[in-house]
């Protein structure tokens, strides 16, 4: 792999900052000092190191986020703040972009990476991916409108969700708390079943996605690579 390329791809700038860097002399190779932008590395045996900090090059890379409300699941957004400017410097330079979409003022996991493969395969409705969410609903949750949500609600006049999994937690003093699964991603689609069924969402936080699950020691706006375990989950291995 040309040496500009992989500087780039582990987040040490655009190709234009990495050659100004090579430049400057802070890239070494082996111990040795580097400047052409297209020396080939081999990146299963060679020493790369800037500044003296190893490169440690990854071609994908996975982050799970847990997002804050107000945030936009977006790479770009020309009003407010996205889930990539909330991501150290470095990680903003490895062309992330946010695996699906929590809706701005929802809460929790969010995975964040460059595999566009994986990106499909867990967001394709032919995949049946869960995707299981707490909410806080104004309205006592029936057990008719588990069974609703079983069959499938309609949201729109041309659409029928795939039947969902509630699961009520706590429903008293005309309020609930809720866990309910589903294997889609439709604009607001949670708040839309709910309010098939005369009911509001006041708050919504994203728990899980297929095998990967929000960790309880990450902060709102907090992000950690995956692990080993966690990836293979999402793999399929």
């Amino acid at each position: 792999m040309r040496l500009d390329k992989l500087l780039a791809n582990s987040g040490f700038g655009s190709r234009t900052e990495v050659k100004s860097l090579l430049k400057t002399g802070a890239v070494t190779v082996n111990d040795a000092r580097q400047k052409e932008a297209k020396y080939q590395v081999n990146i299963a045996q060679d020493k790369v190191e800037v500044h003296g900090e190893l490169v440690v090059y990854e071609e994908f890379t996975y982050l799970m986020l847990n997002k804050p409300q107000g945030v936009v699941s977006a790479t770009e957004d020309n009003w407010g703040e996205t889930v990539i400017d909330l991501l150290d410097e470095r990680d903003q330079l490895k062309k992330l972009f946010p695996v699906g979409r929590l809706d701005k003022d929802t809460e929790g996991l969010l995975l964040i990476s460059n595999n566009g493969v994986l990106a499909h395969n867990l967001l394709s409705p032919k995949k049946h991916v869960d995707k299981t969410y707490f909410a806080e609903i104004d309205g006592v949750v029936t057990e008719a409108d588990i069974a609703i949500f079983k069959e499938g609600v309609t949201i729109s006049d041309n659409y029928t969700c795939k039947p969902a999994e509630l699961t009520v937690l706590v429903a008293e003093n005309g309020i609930s708390a809720v866990e309910i699964t589903i294997q889609e991603g439709k604009f607001h689609q949670v708040k839309r079943m709910f309010e098939a069924v005369d009911k509001q969402v006041t708050y919504l936080k994203r728990l899980r996605m297929g095998t990967l699950e929000l960790d309880g020691d990450l902060a709102l706006g907090e992000y950690r690579p995956l692990t080993e375990d966690e990836l293979a989950g999402l793999m399929g291995r």
